[in-house]
C-alpha cells in the first residue's frame, strides 16, 4: 500500500493469519500497529480511512516477503527455504522519494537483510529497526513503543535527520 510520493516505508514480516483472513495489514486487534499510526499519522475510522490516512502522510506498508509457509502467525515459525521475498527493486524505482525505511520488528530486519538488501543499490535509503507492534513483543509498553515509532517517523516525513 503505497502512493507514489511515499517518502517512509514501514515493513513487517509476512501477514499474519488474521490479517490475510481479513485482508488488512495488522488485523489483530491486540497489534499496536493501528494505534500508534493513529496518533502519528492521523489514523483512524475505518480500514480504508486509515490506509488513506497513511498515505496522505507520506507512509507506506508493505512486507518483506511476498510468500512463505509459516505454520500459526508467529514471524519465528516463518520456513526461510520457503520465503519469497517481494520485488524491491520496482518498489524503490517506482517510489523514487522514499528515504526511511523501518522494520517492525527484527523478523522484518532479518529477512530484508538476507533477502533484499544484498540485491539492491541502497545508497539513498536510511534503514532503522523499530519495536514490533506485535502483541508477542511485550517488553515494551504500547507508549513507549510510540515514542520511538514517533521519533523515528516524524523526522523522516519532515525530510529531517532521524
Amino acid at each position: 500500500m503505497a502512493r507514489e510520493d511515499a517518502r517512509v516505508l514501514v515493513l513487517g514480516s509476512l501477514p499474519s493469519r488474521r490479517s490475510l483472513q481479513a485482508r488488512e495489514y495488522y488485523a489483530h486487534p491486540r497489534n499496536a500497529f493501528w494505534k500508534i499510526m493513529r496518533e502519528i499519522a492521523g489514523a483512524a475510522g475505518d480500514y480504508p480511512s486509515r490506509c488513506r490516512a497513511l498515505q496522505e502522510r507520506g507512509i507506506a506498508l508493505w512486507d518483506v516477503l511476498s510468500s512463505s509457509v509459516r505454520p500459526g502467525s508467529l514471524d519465528a515459525d516463518i520456513d526461510m527455504a520457503a520465503a519469497v521475498p517481494n520485488d524491491f527493486e520496482r518498489f524503490f524505482a517506482d517510489h523514487a522519494q522514499v528515504r526511511l525505511v523501518c522494520f517492525n520488528g527484527r523478523k522484518a530486519q532479518e529477512m530484508f537483510g538476507r533477502f533484499v538488501q544484498p540485491t539492491l543499490s541502497t545508497g539513498r535509503l536510511k534503514f532503522v529497526l523499530l519495536p514490533s507492534t506485535s502483541p508477542a513483543h511485550a517488553s515494551l509498553t504500547v507508549t513507549e513503543k510510540l515514542d520511538t515509532w514517533r521519533g523515528i517517523i516524524e523526522p523522516g516525513l519532515k525530510g529531517g535527520r532521524t
